[in-house]
């Protein structure tokens, strides 16, 4: 089983080489590693340059984008792995049998979507612990969602529920799990970390952004005829809140 992994990038140099170095220490063989990268300026497009030259796995492209989406998209359009999951480039693998562990489920329950837990940390320190919890279908309607950088999904399935809807500037991943999760593939759970995550990503950075989370949220969820509009919102939410106390 080849499994595609698309990192997107745009001037992260700062992180990107904690990134790639995650995923090139991987003990699972069977990787391709995708980097589309918005023409950066800063020198990421050097590192991941001397980056694909060293590791034949890689393939890259760097070019101007419509947005992290749109780049996205594209990385998907690279694909030829049977499974495709994401790695943002100020993210890390958790630990090297991560990709092992997934491919694993993968073969072992015939699953369409596996995906686990995620930490958010602030250097070197944990500061949240985001637990999925095994899905149900009653599930997306009280603001449940796993972390979209722990989901690993099947090639086939995004043949079928098409691409990120690039209309959204925020909350196309959440879109994208509402449509997957609504749909009755078959999906497992892994009860370990799987990434480990700077915090401070572009929906929660600053209060302006988070107000457009949540309307983007509420527009996804209306799309996707599924839960209580604010409600459920407000229930997503709230589950954040037990993953500080941990």
């Amino acid at each position: 089983m080849k499994i595609s992994i698309i990192t997107i990038t745009y001037n992260s140099t700062k992180t990107v080489q904690r990134a790639l170095a995650s995923v090139q220490g991987q003990t699972y063989a069977e990787i391709e590693h995708i980097i589309v990268d918005g023409a950066s300026t800063d020198g990421t497009k050097e590192v991941i340059e001397s980056y694909a030259k060293l590791h034949p796995n890689v393939r890259w492209v760097s070019e101007k984008d419509e947005g992290i989406y749109n780049a996205i998209n594209k990385g998907i359009r690279m694909a030829t792995g049977d499974v495709i999951g994401f790695l943002h480039s100020d993210d890390v693998l958790f630990a090297p049998d991560s990709i092992e562990h997934i491919a694993a489920a993968f073969a072992s329950t015939g699953a369409d979507v596996v995906y686990g837990d995620l930490q958010y940390c602030r250097g070197n320190r944990v500061v949240r612990h985001w637990e999925s919890n095994a899905f149900n279908p009653r599930s997306l309607k009280y603001g449940w969602m796993p972390p979209h950088p722990t989901v690993y999904v099947r090639k086939s399935v995004y043949d079928q529920v098409g691409e990120y809807d690039e209309w959204f500037r925020i909350s196309a991943d959440y879109d994208m799990m509402l449509r997957i999760f609504s749909a009755g593939y078959k999906t497992h759970y892994i009860p370990e970390v799987i990434v480990s995550m700077e915090i401070g990503g572009a929906s929660n950075k600053n209060t302006k952004a988070r107000l457009s989370k949540t309307q983007e949220d509420y527009i996804a969820l209306k799309k996707n005829h599924i839960g209580a509009g604010y409600l459920t919102v407000a229930c997503k939410q709230l589950r954040k809140v037990r993953q500080f106390l941990r």
